[in-house]
């Protein structure tokens, strides 16, 4: 399998190699012990363990009451990690097991919690696994989408110019009652129904410049393969039964309601029309379906969600950790095929097929190779992004899923809230669902993008108006940052367009309002750093507009049109300082918003001369300050119009 990656490695690698190498040698030493280990040396180990709180009093007791037994089990469990290990280590990344402890007669602990990823030295990048959910095909996208998209691309994009090595996967969610539906309505086979939707999609990614390394569709035939033998692996372990469920199901999201969610539902519906309209969505379903335990993995979860970073905005969190608290019951994962046939039928039960949300979920790891162990390299995922709509999913289901196969489930969630109209909920009923292919046409790709970007707070529900988006594109894009180029390259000033070395002439400008621009110039690239870290991107765009605010401020305080009156070295020295500052914001600019406008951004730095390979973040850094010119200027290529007013 092909797999497109921003700053890949290989594994046959000499580098990785190396690692590798390294790796085994530490893993030899952690787990090799002698015999006449002290109690001292044994406890100082288990500290280590993240999981010894937890265990501390058993220990303890354990200890005082059978001291040569508690060294002998504890030998014993040494000996068997280290032979696991040394077999592991031959065909993978070496990883760090923490201990467990059998000897006590308690809950062994889940086998993600054991797995330490791939430690790579100072000099190797990092990788780094980022995805958006699945589109659902029984419509066509929506700036909703396009939103969850972009903000995925953009963090990828910034992960790439730190020097990961990037693998951001998308797709479409092909299965289900509602895509066959939806075909029906169109009188078009469901297969070709599924396509023609499908393309869509990756026609809105390939329009508005997401950079993915996969595009996957649930109907293709390795993630079948792929879903089979995640549920073979699920059965395997004991986690699938056959059993009846009786509840209510949800035909519009395609998910099972609980009683409580029922009322949970109610109570906090402030619309009775609404809750009206969501009842009537619900079926009474009683048939035989296999089940997932789910109600066992309610202590992995909460263990899990100990990192309070693990979902992100801290609000998402705390509604997850609710729902937890409330108790889980086990988990319908299948539908007989009579009621739900386009869907992938269970491997061992033809007369049952799986349930749309194990199917769906299970694409993040076809899209990095499972099962083959290739996928490893970039498993778990790093960053996953996901619409508030879908957290139950993807903070429960999901690591559930994946603890019980043994796998390490996702580093992070990130969650976002949704798009409205002019302050109303988006909804086909209403006609107020906006396609991005339609808005591109008043704002472009490169507008829209910056919008969606720009506008979005990722705690609270954000709002499509027209007018503010003309507004904020005119005097951000055209006028802030687009006028600024123009008058460094204006004729009566500039006419051969030249782009003098900052750090020649920084040092002319002595005016507090050249020295504030110089000073926001300088910190810029590790406050918006900061921002991106966080999925603050809204921060990111603020802080570049004000450095440019500055910067335009600058320009106009020393007024190199009148300097260009006068003909003294000292006004062309004080010239060419002011552009040579100017440029310097631009450049910088240009950097650190490319991860939320690539397109335009790319242009920019081609007309200034930044080669590729000054384009990582290390390059946010003033040239000034990095003296990486040495004195050299450049000239610019033709210069064009940055971005054309929005006139609707």
């Amino acid at each position: 399998m092909e797999i497109f990656l921003r700053n890949a490695i290989r594994l046959s690698s000499s580098m990785f190699m190396k690692n590798v190498c390294i790796g085994m040698k530490s893993c030899n030493k952690r787990f090799i012990m002698t015999s006449r280990l002290k109690h001292e040396k044994v406890l100082e180990d288990l500290r280590k363990n993240p999981y010894f709180d937890k265990y501390a009093e058993k220990i303890t007791k354990f200890q005082k009451t059978s001291p040569e037994e508690f060294l002998r089990c504890v030998e014993n469990q040494e000996k068997n990690q280290h032979k696991k290990k040394v077999a592991v280590s031959l065909t993978r990344t070496c990883t760090q097991s923490l201990w467990s402890f059998p000897f006590l007669k308690i809950k062994i602990l889940p086998s993600w919690a054991h797995i330490r990823k791939n430690n790579f030295s100072n000099h190797a990048v990092e990788n780094t696994y980022i995805t958006t959910p699945i589109f659902y095909v029984n419509a066509g996208p929506h700036i909703g989408h396009l939103y969850t998209a972009v903000l995925a691309d953009s963090i990828a994009r910034f992960n790439s110019m730190l020097g990961h090595s990037v693998f951001l996967c998308t797709g479409t969610d092909e299965h289900g009652t509602k895509v066959r539906n939806a075909a029906n309505a169109e009188d078009s086979p469901i297969f070709e129904y599924c396509t023609k939707v499908s393309s869509e999609f990756q026609n809105m990614c390939d329009v508005f410049q997401v950079e993915y390394s996969q595009f996957i569709r649930t109907t293709e035939k390795r993630h079948q393969e792929a879903v089979h033998d995640f549920w073979d692996c699920l059965d395997k372990r004991g986690h699938i039964y056959l059993g009846k469920y009786s509840g209510w199901y949800n035909v519009l999201d395609e998910t099972f309601i609980s009683d409580m969610e029922l009322r949970q539902k109610k109570n906090e519906s402030k619309d009775n029309n609404l809750f009206s309209k969501f009842k009537n969505s619900l079926e009474w379903t009683e048939e035989q379906t296999y089940k997932f335990k789910l109600a066992s993995f309610q202590d992995d979860l909460k263990h899990w969600l100990k990192d309070g970073n693990r979902i992100q905005p801290a609000k998402y969190h705390k509604i997850l950790s609710n729902w937890i608290e409330e108790g889980l019951q086990d988990l319908s994962i299948s539908r007989p095929i009579s009621r739900v046939p386009w869907a992938i039928p269970t491997p061992s039960d033809k007369s049952h097929t799986i349930y749309v949300w194990l199917d769906a979920l299970v694409n993040y790891l076809t899209a990095v190779g499972y099962p083959n162990s290739s996928f490893r390299q970039f498993w778990p995922p790093t960053i996953q992004v996901v619409g508030k709509d879908i957290l139950k999913f993807h903070g429960i289901y999901w690591p559930a899923f994946l603890i019980a196969a043994g796998l390490e489930p996702p580093k992070k969630l990130l969650c976002h809230g949704h798009w409205t109209i002019d302050d109303v909920k988006m909804s086909k009923s209403k006609g107020n669902v906006i396609s991005p292919f339609i808005a591109m046409n008043d704002f472009t790709q490169d507008g829209l993008r910056y919008f969606l970007l720009r506008e979005a707070v990722l705690h609270s529900d954000a709002n499509y108006n027209i007018e503010k988006i003309r507004n904020i594109l005119n005097a951000e894009l055209a006028n802030t940052l687009g006028n600024l180029i123009n008058r460094c390259f204006g004729e009566s000033i500039n006419p051969k367009k030249i782009i003098p070395d900052p750090n020649t002439y920084m040092s002319i400008l002595k005016s507090d309002i050249a020295l504030t621009n110089i000073k926001a110039l300088e910190t810029i690239s590790e406050r918006t750093r900061i921002f991106y870290e966080s999925y603050h991107l809204h921060h990111v765009v603020d802080a570049v507009m004000s450095m440019l605010h500055s910067a335009n401020q600058m320009f106009f305080y020393y007024q190199p049109w009148r300097l260009k009156e006068s003909e003294d070295l000292d006004s062309v020295k004080q010239i060419k300082a002011v552009i040579a500052l100017t440029l310097e914001n631009v450049r910088v600019a240009a950097l650190i918003l490319h991860p939320i406008i690539p397109r335009l951004t790319s242009t920019l730095l081609d007309s200034l001369q930044i080669s590729k390979a000054n384009r990582t973040w290390e390059d946010t850094k003033p040239l000034h300050i990095t003296n990486s010119l040495n004195g050299v200027e450049r000239v610019a290529l033709q210069n064009k119009l940055f971005f054309k007013k929005i006139r609707i």
